[in-house]
Parts: C-alpha cells; structure tokens; sequence
C-alpha cells in the first residue's frame, strides 16, 4: 500500500511570489525558498540571521547573467571585436540598467527590507533581480536559465538596438543597422594617395552591392569610421 505524499501548503506570500516570478521570468519556482531569500534584504533580517538574505543569490546571479549575456552578443553579433562586444555587454548588465529592469518588473513590490530605514530601492530591485536569477538557476540548471533570460528579459525589457547604437562607434552601428534590416554590408576601399608622405585612404560603404557614404581617413578604420557617419546620416539614423 502506498503512502499518500502531501505537500506543504503554501502561504499567502508564498503564492504571489511564484505568480510573480511566474508572470514576469515565465518560470514556474519548484523550490520557492530560493525566490524567497532572492526578494529578502538583509535589512529584515537580524544580525544572526543575515545568511538568509539575497547576497550570495545576487553574487550567484550576477555571474550567471555574465555568460549569458556574453555568449548572447558573441553569437548575435559576429563581426564585432572584442572591446566592442565588452562594450555592448557592459551596457547590459551595469547597475543602471539592472535597476531599470527591476523596476519595469514591480520588483519592489514583492521585496522583504526594513521599511523603517532609508533605502534606494532602485538599487534594491537591481541585486533581487540578479538574485532571482541566481535563484532561477539553482532551481533548475544554467540551460533554462539562459533561456529564461535571453527568451523573456532581454527582448521583454531591454531595447537593445537603442542600447547599442548609444554605445558603440558609427561602423558597429551600421553593422547592427544593416543586421537588423538583413542587409549585406561592405567596404570597400576607392582611393589611396600620399600627402605629404602620409597614405590617405578613401573608403566606401556599399549596402547589397549598392554604394552610399565614402569617406577618408590616415588608416583604413579612421576613413571606415567617416563612412559609417556619412552613411548613418544618408539613412536618417544620426
């Protein structure tokens, strides 16, 4: 004969934190112990209880969010250099941005703190959201993770094509343009002299076989550069 398992019920509080985590990562928490502690500040917490607050989650969550975020804008954007993609993922994960999703989602609204003390809640959100991921991945493993966050937070809440083009010089701007749009983009060197010893180059930007903005420059990347511009401006997009 089998013994008949009861789970626990949840609380009240309990069920509005899975209805939030479940509403705004589309995740389902089995363990809702660790969404608790993600949401809890040590703050609420007295000194000897402070293990039980969302620091190591959020330390957790942070390096989690690291690699996804670098692997998602390796593989999305393939001709960009090194200190380009350091850029673009910077722009991502800096506290600022972290803060804005985490208000976007109502964080604060389900956050555990000490109401009785002055405390930026904006910086509050920002470490429970990178809490909530960390919890989030000991929950179920780095695959879903990464599928939560690229699947629902990056393109739920974060413009990043403005992001990007904030960020980044005129040619990686035009390259994301021409990538979003599908367009083949080149470049294509017309003319090279010497002026007072000194090579110039002349590059052209061509956009499906199709030529626009030229520009020069004393390297190849500097007349590249005056192109881009040239050509981001041909296209209203500067």
């Amino acid at each position: 004969m089998k013994i008949p398992f009861f789970h626990k019920p949840k609380s009240k509080e309990e069920l509005e934190v899975i209805r939030f985590v479940l509403k705004q990562f589309a995740y389902k928490p089995q363990r809702i112990s660790f969404f608790v502690q993600a949401l809890t500040h040590k703050s609420a917490l007295p000194d000897a209880g402070q293990h039980a607050a969302n620091e190591r989650l959020e330390f957790l969550g942070d390096a989690v969010l690291d690699a996804v975020v670098a692997s998602f804008v390796f593989q999305k954007y393939p001709e960009l250099d090194e200190g380009q993609l350091t850029k673009i993922k910077s722009k991502i994960v800096n506290r600022k941005s972290l803060s804005a999703i985490g208000e976007k989602m109502g964080i604060r609204n389900h956050l555990i703190y000490s109401q009785g003390r002055s405390i930026n809640l904006a910086g509050l959100e920002g470490n429970a959201f990178e809490a909530l991921i960390g919890a989030i991945y000991l929950d179920s493993n780095f695959e879903t993770a990464q599928k939560v966050l690229i699947n629902t937070v990056l393109r739920k809440y974060l413009n990043l094509n403005k992001l990007l083009e904030e960020e980044l010089d005129f040619k990686s701007t035009l390259f994301i343009w021409c990538q979003r749009k599908k367009l083949n983009l080149s470049f294509e060197l017309v003319n090279e002299q010497f002026v007072d010893g000194k090579a110039v180059y002349e590059m052209e930007v061509q956009i499906n076989r199709t030529s626009y903005g030229r520009g020069k420059g004393f390297s190849k990347k500097e007349a590249e550069q005056a192109a881009a511009k040239e050509t981001l401006a041909l296209m209203g997009e500067i």
